[in-house]
């Protein structure tokens, strides 16, 4: 999702911005006292992020971690994100409308966010005690980027034809599972090469 800052000049409160959100029918993430309006998202972007928190939803029902879809922001000292799935697993003080102690968080990149999810939003979400992974998805192309606090944080890339095992909440699922349905020459190149193995496993 793009980020478009609303309030330049005009620094506002934690709690004045928590009583607007629940009165706006925009969005709006809180970076240190300025807010920024949240556009709405492509086809690709949604279809990726409903993929993947719904999968994460039906494996976790009745386990103790909960998924989350992009309603629900993390809060991460002085600020405020809606990352675009999360995972919470213990939360001590649960609030209604965001989460401090998520175990896993996901974004998907665009051309407008690439830089605030690669670099403050990855800083960030990494300075979280409880968070395990930061998860980094491309949408114009196939990427699964995985980053774990077990590995230091390195980055792991996932392609089409890898499954991808999400540590913190014991999840495997495959690189085609999270971009069904996404509209791009990587899925295009995959779908027509399925095809044709399959013509070739049932000869006419």
């Amino acid at each position: 999702m793009s980020l478009q800052q609303t309030f330049q000049d005009n620094w506002i409160s934690i709690d004045d911005y928590l009583a607007g959100e629940l009165l706006s029918d925009i969005k709006h993430e809180y970076v240190e006292g300025t807010v920024y309006a949240m556009s709405g998202a492509s086809r690709n972007h949604e279809r990726i992020a409903l993929n993947i928190s719904a999968e994460f939803r039906n494996q976790l029902r009745g386990k103790p971690c909960e998924a989350f879809g992009s309603d629900l922001k993390v809060k991460v000292g002085n600020h405020f994100f809606y990352p675009d799935a999360m995972v919470v697993c213990e939360d001590s003080q649960p609030h209604e409308y965001y989460s401090e102690a998520p175990a896993l968080l996901v974004e998907v990149l665009s051309k407008s966010t690439r830089r605030m999810d690669e670099t403050l939003k990855r800083r960030l979400y990494q300075s979280l005690p409880s968070l395990q992974e930061y998860v980094l998805i491309e949408q114009d192309i196939v990427d699964v980027e995985v980053c774990r606090r077990s590995e230091g944080w390195v980055s792991n890339h996932y392609f089409l034809g890898d499954a991808v095992f999400f540590q913190s909440v014991d999840i495997t699922l495959t690189v085609a599972e999270i971009y069904e349905r996404v509209e791009n020459e990587d899925m295009r190149a995959f779908l027509l090469e399925q095809q044709s193995l399959q013509r070739d496993s049932h000869p006419i």
